[in-house]
């Protein structure tokens, strides 16, 4: 019976149908008993490039994949951040599932909770803000350029202290050979202002730009030599030269009129 079986089914034949592949293969397969996770590394990836700046070392160290690497020029395939330096902005707005809640910590209602630029700083809402509120200062300490200090003053004790000899000049430069003034910064271009404050015993030679009026009456009855110094002229337009120019001729014109006058009638 089992030799009839066996012939039979080996006679035995398929009908023809359009698939042409092997119906083996078809069959169901038994799972493997052990299945290995395989890691495909593609060779063509640029390696990541990790630059450590050390101090005590003179040149950088460059890590790229497992061995240290030095002398690594920096190229466009090598650049960019280092891990953890940039985060991903927070998307606000997109709903609750985002993680910022419903309103997303813009409140409920009101202009800030829209979008657009919103406004402006210092602006609360059409009232008189703080910044005009509080009382202004007067001078350079409510920002006033006419407040800015315009001499390096110093004063008459001062010059008496500093040890200067009978006869020696006194002037910015060698003000600051004795110490006596450090300008620094804008005072650096600042000319030199003599007061009065203090009394001087020596007779000495004074170059300066400008001399309060107590310093003056001072250090003429010492009998100091004051000279005063020329400042800079501020620039002006031709026409408005030309006009200054002609106005002092006039007037000068009229002074000398006015002196012959007086020595013809005296």
């Amino acid at each position: 019976m089992a030799s009839l079986l066996s012939v039979t089914a080996n006679s035995l034949s398929f009908p023809s149908t359009p698939f042409k592949g092997n119906i083996k293969t078809l069959m169901p397969k038994p799972p493997s008993s052990l299945c290995v996770p395989l890691k495909v590394q593609h060779r063509n990836k640029p390696p990541q490039l990790t630059v450590l700046n050390q101090a005590a070392s003179a040149s950088a160290s460059a890590t790229v994949g497992s061995g240290p690497v030095t002398n690594v020029r920096f190229r466009l395939n090598n650049l960019g951040p280092q891990p953890g330096s940039r985060k991903r902005g927070k998307r606000k707005g997109r709903g609750i599932a985002a993680g910022q809640g419903n309103s997303c910590g813009f409140g409920m209602r009101g202009q800030k909770s829209r979008s657009g630029p919103g406004v402006r700083k210092g602006f609360e809402g059409g009232q008189m803000p703080l910044y005009r509120r509080i009382p202004k200062l007067r001078g350079i300490a409510g920002g006033m350029h006419a407040g800015l200090p315009k001499y390096v003053p110093v004063n008459l004790k001062d010059i008496e202290a500093a040890g200067f000899l009978e006869g020696d000049e006194v002037s910015l430069e060698t003000l600051k050979k004795k110490g006596l003034i450090n300008p620094s910064g804008r005072e650096r271009k600042l000319p030199l202002k003599i007061l009065g404050d203090g009394e001087l015993s020596k007779k000495l030679n004074f170059k300066a730009r400008a001399f309060s009026t107590s310093a003056k009456e001072k250090l003429e009855a010492a009998g100091c030599t004051l000279t005063v110094l020329p400042g800079r002229k501020k620039w002006v337009k031709p026409s408005v030269a030309k006009n200054l120019a002609r106005a002092e001729e006039y007037f000068a014109k009229k002074r000398a009129a006015a002196a012959a006058s007086d020595s013809t009638s005296a």
